[in-house]
């Protein structure tokens, strides 16, 4: 996949396009793209995504912030697994947001970035204020060469797949639901950083981790079975999310990870987890020996689930 970062470096001159943020690029989004592929290699042109860096709300909303399922960093590796010919990174400035959907379809879309085929989402608008809808975007790129195509939603096990409705999963704890509709793994990725070192008393060190995205959601509370990638090698892992009630850690959410069959000094490397499967909520034990107990009944649940999930390879 060929990336192109800004609106006046495209020298390609013919795309078969769609445009969104697909955050997650879920089997909503890889449909879409494999139609816009399909009708390309028929027109015999190329593909491309436009996305953008920044969620475009944040842009015009300071304050805002979006729950993300993918790192900018992240997105792009996901869409280089689609197949796509080129990405297309626009960067979003209020004045971008400020055209209406007719002026940049012709300004943007089709002389500046040379799309003569656009597809769009069943639910997709764009342009100020998104008051236009797809019959008005056919017109408008009619008038400047532009066919414009809609594909029509995707549907999996009778739930509409949607960025939200992952998130809504996620943070139920069911991720593996989740990695149903987004074709892989949820995955974190972060810095390890001292914690307050009370697991390593009980025979289970953990590593705390501060995730790189800040605005990157974590699923729900609970315990989860992980694969943990960590210094090119791959680990069994028990990770936790929650405000560790036993302890009286107040409302002060921590997410950490015991790693199985690891020892050594791990601060302040790079850690990446993908969440595998729920193991149990947050329970309150009444005592640190009832809270050893049950983490090593989950460790042992862990180990398990790990093990028939061996072949699950993930990006």
């Amino acid at each position: 996949m060929n990336i192109i970062k800004g609106i006046n470096d495209v020298t390609v001159e013919g795309f078969v396009a769609t445009i969104g943020f697909f955050d997650g690029v879920h089997l909503g989004h890889r449909f879409l793209i494999n139609n816009m592929i399909k009708i390309a290699r028929e027109r015999n042109l190329l593909s491309a995504v436009i996305t953008f860096p920044e969620h475009p709300r944040k842009v015009l909303q300071s304050d805002y912030q979006p729950q993300l399922l993918n790192s900018f960093e992240e997105k792009l590796a996901r869409l280089e697994t689609t197949g796509v010919d080129y990405c297309i990174v626009l960067p979003f400035t209020p004045e971008l947001a400020n055209y209406p959907a007719n002026e940049f379809i012709h300004a943007v879309l089709s002389q500046k970035l040379h799309v003569k085929t656009l597809l769009i989402g069943y639910d997709h608008r764009f342009g100020r204020g998104r008051t236009d809808g797809f019959r008005e975007y056919a017109g408008y790129g009619a008038a400047c060469g532009m066919e414009v195509l809609k594909i029509a939603r995707f549907i999996e096990n009778e739930i509409t797949v949607s960025s939200s409705e992952t998130r809504k999963l996620l943070l139920e704890g069911k991720v593996e639901e989740a990695a149903k509709l987004l074709t892989y793994p949820y995955q974190i990725k972060g810095s390890i950083i001292s914690g307050h070192k009370v697991g390593r008393t009980l025979g289970f060190p953990t590593a705390n981790i501060r995730i790189d995205e800040p605005f990157k959601i974590a699923p729900g509370i609970g315990v989860y079975a992980v694969w943990v990638q960590l210094q090119d090698k791959r680990y069994k892992g028990m990770l936790y999310i929650g405000n560790r009630p036993t302890l009286n850690n107040g409302d002060t959410i921590t997410l950490e990870v015991n790693i199985l069959d690891f020892s050594g000094d791990i601060y302040n490397n790079v850690i990446t987890v993908s969440f595998i499967c729920f193991i149990r909520g947050n329970i309150r034990f009444n005592t640190l020996e009832e809270l050893k107990i049950q983490l090593e009944k989950d460790r042992q649940t862990v180990n398990e689930r790990l093990t028939a999930n061996e072949a699950y390879h993930v990006l």
